[in-house]
């Protein structure tokens, strides 16, 4: 059931993709700033509450749902699982500024090329030179690809085997939002609303997204360089502040044999553009970058393939566990 409710939703996404400004997105900023003004009193406590009342809801609310159609109809609950994932998972919801920038390059406007990026992740790429650009748009492409596909693909079918229908996958997405929303910091201040917020928030996406961080550096390292991707995992992976973010980017640059990281990054999230002039300093080993050549226009065609690999990797074998489990 849960490959076919991938396999749908991929396919109806390329199709039919959401636009760039819709509606799940506002109802999801409506949420969670609800959610804080309502839940939080202020201590220490209420970060936590108000972090299960923002990404445990809406997940068990939807679950509850699955569960109760799946009593009734099996093909009523596999749509659910579908309109669900849809909304949840999916290229299309990144590609187009990844695609635009590519487009910009290739025409060798430069200066589009950044204000595309300034407006995809929120930092100042005015000063890039080309190379620094094409790497960061290389790094924020390949993060994106695992938080939109690969990290929603793996917690849907773990929770979707024990029946629990879209669960893993609104958990995921709401857990990701959460840690992005807390982070933003606010026009007054300069600096983000609730600092217990935004901590509560990133450690508990860095505990859920764990294992599929993993999981999708593996996928790279099989669909590409495996021996320079697992170098790169057990070498370069301090190279980011995030651990998480780390092991991806390293396998992913192992696997196509492209530099990534180095001392004048602005980060790979929103909260990390200040890092754009000092480098991630604070983090013991974070100095440099991965081996491999300088970006170059062929290695953006070769991030796509190598997560398109990937997910063929990982829906082949869904596939066989699905067969598996029919046969058996």
């Amino acid at each position: 059931m849960s490959f076919f409710a991938v396999l749908f939703a991929l396919v109806i996404e390329q199709l039919k993709p959401l636009p760039r400004d819709n509606w799940v997105h506002h109802t999801l900023v409506s949420w969670v700033s609800w959610t804080g003004r309502n839940f939080d009193a202020g201590r220490e406590h209420h970060a936590w509450v108000v972090w299960c009342v923002s990404v445990l809801t809406p997940g068990l609310a939807l679950s509850a749902l699955y569960l109760g159609l799946s009593h009734y109809s099996a093909v009523l609950a596999l749509v659910f699982d579908v309109v669900v994932l849809y909304l949840t998972l999916g290229f299309r919801q990144f590609s187009h500024y990844f695609t635009d920038i590519r487009d910009a390059l290739e025409r060798g406007d430069e200066i589009e090329a950044r204000r595309l990026l300034a407006q995809w992740r929120h930092l100042d790429a005015s000063e890039l030179p080309r190379t620094e650009l094409m790497r960061h748009v290389i790094e924020h492409a390949l993060l994106a690809a695992h938080r939109h596909v690969f990290g929603v693909f793996f917690w849907f079918v773990l929770l979707s085997t024990l029946g629990l229908g879209p669960l893993g996958a609104v958990l995921y997405r709401m857990a990701e939002f959460a840690s992005r929303y807390w982070t933003y910091p606010s026009k007054a201040l300069g600096a983000p609303a609730n600092e217990r917020l935004m901590k509560v928030s990133q450690r508990m996406f860095a505990l859920i997204d764990h294992i599929p961080a993993r999981l999708t550096a593996f996928g790279f390292a099989v669909v590409g360089n495996f021996e320079e991707a697992i170098n790169n995992w057990r070498r370069d992976a301090a190279l980011w502040r995030h651990v998480n973010e780390g092991v991806i980017l390293a396998a992913a640059a192992g696997a196509v044999g492209v530099q990534l990281g180095g001392d004048a990054a602005p980060g790979v999230t929103p909260e990390r553009s200040r890092t754009f002039e000092a480098g991630p300093t604070d983090t013991p080993g974070a100095e440099g970058s991965t081996g491999g050549a300088p970006p170059q226009l062929g290695h953006l065609r070769s991030v796509v393939g190598l997560v398109w690999r990937s997910v063929v990797l990982w829906m082949l074998l869904v596939a066989l566990l699905t067969l598996a489990n029919l046969v058996g």
